[in-house]
This record gives structure tokens, sequence and C-alpha cells, in this order.
């Protein structure tokens, strides 16, 4: 929950433009918070987007450094003369 204080003008505005579109002053708040943090998402780094996403594959740890040598494997499997 997060209380907010607003000056008495805005306080004005959101109350018309609540009674005129028919929706409550949360929803307006919400909305309105909304649209700015996804305009303020673009501002992020792509680590600091994906950071909740790293390390969480499985597998083998030495994948990349070994990847010749499992195609070799593959490869020989396959193809065996």
């Amino acid at each position: 929950m997060l209380n907010v204080r607003l000056d008495k003008e805005l306080e004005e505005k959101l109350e018309f433009l609540s009674k005129k579109e028919g929706v409550s002053k949360s929803k307006i708040v919400k909305d309105a918070l909304t649209a700015y943090l996804d305009k303020s998402k673009s501002s992020f780094s792509a680590f600091e987007l994906g950071k909740d996403l790293f390390g969480i594959a499985e597998g083998e740890e030495n994948l990349s450094s070994t990847f010749k040598e499992k195609i070799k494997e593959k490869l020989n499997a396959k193809f065996t003369h």
C-alpha cells in the first residue's frame, strides 16, 4: 500500500477527471504510474532488464568451451564407418 500527498490543485483535477471518466481516483493514478514506468523502462540497461533471469539455466557449465568436442562426438556417433 502506498499513500501519496497531493497539493490541492492536483487533487481537484484528479477528482474532476475521476467523476468525468466514471473511474476511481486509484485507477487513474495506477494507470498513470504504469504508463510512466513503462516509458522509463527503456532507460534500463540490458543487464537491469535481464538480471532476474541470469544464472537460472540448467546444463553443463563448460558447454561453450567444449562445444567443438561435443559436435565431433555427435557426428562420429551418427556417421560411424
